[in-house]
């Protein structure tokens, strides 16, 4: 192998590796933006529950009443953020397979750039 070989070698490993690094960034991108959207999905449950509570005390006729509302809305959201958890568990356990699915590309990536390397 001569010194230009050597340096087109070097040349495309850079090139390839910018790639694999482009494509993690837009990886992570992706997942931030789901997460971000989750996280604005749990606030406004939250802001939904607030104004449902709001609402239940200027309304409410007694007492009574209003601990009846204060019980269901908050065994509801109790309901709706388990279930948001549930779909969060199942969010970051796709983000690993994600991850896990990037990380074995490129290691094969590598591996083959590094076997073609040697057998020149």
């Amino acid at each position: 192998m001569n010194t230009t070989d050597s340096l087109k070698t070097v040349n495309e490993w850079t090139n390839k590796s910018v790639e694999r690094m482009t494509s993690f960034g837009e990886l992570n991108v992706r997942l931030f933006e789901k997460l971000a959207a989750r996280q604005m999905d749990a606030v406004n449950l939250y802001m939904d529950h607030s104004m449902r509570l709001m609402k239940l005390a200027t309304e409410s006729k007694g007492y009574n009443d209003l601990f009846k509302g204060q019980v269901d809305a908050t065994k509801e959201l109790s309901e709706r953020v388990m279930a948001e958890s549930k779909a969060t568990m199942q969010f970051f356990g796709d983000a690993r397979d994600e991850y896990r699915v990037w990380f074995e590309k490129s290691l094969n990536d590598v591996s083959e750039d590094l076997r073609k390397s040697v057998a020149v």
